[in-house]
């Protein structure tokens, strides 16, 4: 729908918020430090804006487009407090994970003849790089913002209403409002961890001045798992520490066991199963105690790393004043976004749906559209799944265990990476691509891919699910030669115990 199609402008207003503490306890560096970094009033020439817009989309951040579909919607009123704080804390994660790939090839590969005989990391450089990539995403969204004449207004929101905002003195009135607070990293109540000069989030981990010689990671998911894995490959003795039985427990379990494996022969100690009892500080870092299944241990560390999880930014929104549910501070919505107050939509973290970016995203768009009239969905069982940790690992859909506890009668096809000549010359063969089907039907429940690429050959995947194909729809589908992705099509071919390079058994 667009504006030419609308009756009446509907005032819209989107709201961000944050509650500033959790993040300035362990980083020293609140949110509202981190909104002054960004100047929202500078001039700029429509030549220099669209500059900035091309650098954007040449890196195609999805993380605040969702505001701009709904200005290209409609002329609306934007708030916004952390949206674009957010771009700065967020945007590094992934793109950290570039340039030690690159090291690690360029050290590890006299087995195929390339040998780096004086390769080493210039830290300044790589935090250089990692900040100007940050730079030229987040100054492409601003970029968008003006050109689509959004108002943004600076400051703290909360509702004074169901239909109205306030921004310190200034109150904001709107029929549809879309709440975008996002998320903090939860610091758990660990004795001494608070206080310790070692501990950081995993917004601090990407802007250290050094390669720490050790780091315990608390928490085995996938962000603790991808800066632990970095770090590793930089040099650093990374220890993690998982209360649950395993890794990543929202991932395929046969192929997390695998990943956990590689992780460990390539150095990383992992310890499942265990908790950390207290963290003290030393002369070189901090001394932490961890109790598992064979009793306490401490474990020395320069940086203690905290990745347990993270928590809704809606204290101090005011939820209540607008009649808002929320349980433990996640806000309630529909498949629609909507809350329980009608042209009320809430996004991204604050909900607890599905706390990744690109559905964040999904979830942004939906509301945006559904708030002028439309009628779109968001199902977070649709939405692919992905860690960057080397060789990447991706899923979307059912996992197996999960096929087991709904009584799915199902059928599973695997198709191991040392079958694959592209995965072989990636030096990756150690892992797995896997996907469960309808045994009766054939259609698609599940795919989980621990291979090189993996986050790109999983939205083919994540495709197949969303229009119910089926493994007849794969295997028909034509792969180009040599590649990672015709190794999707040969594990359906397996799952029916046709594959051409493997037994069937």
């Amino acid at each position: 729908m667009s504006p030419e199609n609308e009756a009446a402008a509907v005032p819209h207003v989107s709201v961000g918020a944050d509650a500033g503490q959790p993040l300035s306890s362990i980083t020293g560096q609140s949110i509202s430090d981190k909104k002054a970094e960004i100047n929202t009033e500078d001039e700029e020439t429509e030549k220099d804006l669209q500059a900035k817009l091309l650098k954007m989309r040449q890196f195609n951040d999805p993380a605040y487009l969702p505001t701009v579909t709904m200005q290209e919607l409609y002329e609306n009123v934007y708030h916004s407090r952390p949206p674009l704080i957010d771009g700065l804390l967020y945007a590094g994660t992934y793109l950290f994970a570039g340039a030690p790939k690159v090291y690690e090839e360029a050290t590890h590969s006299a087995d195929i003849g390339i040998v780096g005989e004086s390769v080493k990391v210039d830290w300044p450089k790589v935090q250089s790089f990692r900040a100007s990539v940050v730079n030229q995403l987040t100054g492409g969204v601003k970029a968008l913002v003006k050109m689509n004449k959004i108002k943004l207004v600076a400051g703290e929101a909360r509702f004074t209403g169901p239909r109205t905002v306030a921004v310190g003195d200034t109150e904001l009135t709107a029929d549809k409002i879309i709440v975008a607070a996002g998320s903090y990293p939860i610091v758990p109540p660990i004795p001494g961890l608070k206080d310790s000069k070692a501990a950081i989030d995993s917004t601090a981990c990407l802007s250290l001045d050094h390669v720490p010689a050790s780091m315990l990671v608390i928490g085995g998911g996938v962000i603790g798992l991808e800066l632990g894995s970095v770090y590793m490959r930089y040099g650093t003795k990374v220890t993690v520490v998982e209360m649950l039985p395993k890794l990543l427990p929202l991932m395929d379990g046969e192929l997390t066991a695998m990943l956990q494996k590689k992780l460990k022969r390539q150095g990383m100690d992992i310890m499942t199963s265990a908790r950390v009892l207290k963290v003290d500080d030393t002369d070189a870092g901090a001394r932490v105690t961890v109790q598992n299944d064979d009793g306490e241990v401490e474990i020395e560390a320069e940086k203690v790393l905290v990745c347990v999880g993270r928590g809704p930014l809606t204290d101090g929104l005011g939820l209540e004043k607008a009649g808002i549910t929320a349980q433990n501070g996640f806000i309630e919505t529909n498949d629609t976004m909507e809350t329980n107050v009608p042209g009320v939509y809430a996004v991204g973290d604050c909900t607890g749906k599905l706390m990744l970016a690109h559905a964040a995203m999904t979830m942004g768009e939906t509301a945006a559209e559904n708030a002028l009239g439309g009628s779109r969905h968001f199902d977070p069982a649709k939405s692919p799944s992905c860690a960057y940790v080397g060789p990447e690992f991706a899923g979307v859909g059912c996992t197996e265990d999960r096929a087991k506890e709904l009584g799915l009668d199902y059928k599973v096809g695997k198709f191991p990476t040392s079958g694959s000549g592209r995965s072989m010359v990636a030096r990756q063969t150690d892992g797995m691509i896997k996907i469960l089907a309808d045994k009766q039907t054939g259609r698609i429940l599940g795919v989980h891919i621990l291979a090189p690429s993996a986050t790109e050959l999983i939205e083919e995947a994540a495709l197949a699910i969303n229009m119910n194909c089926t493994l007849d729809d794969f295997t028909a589908t034509i792969h180009c030669h040599p590649t990672v992705a015709e190794s999707v099509r040969e594990c359906a071919l397996a799952a029916d115990k046709k594959a051409i390079h493997i037994p069937n058994r």
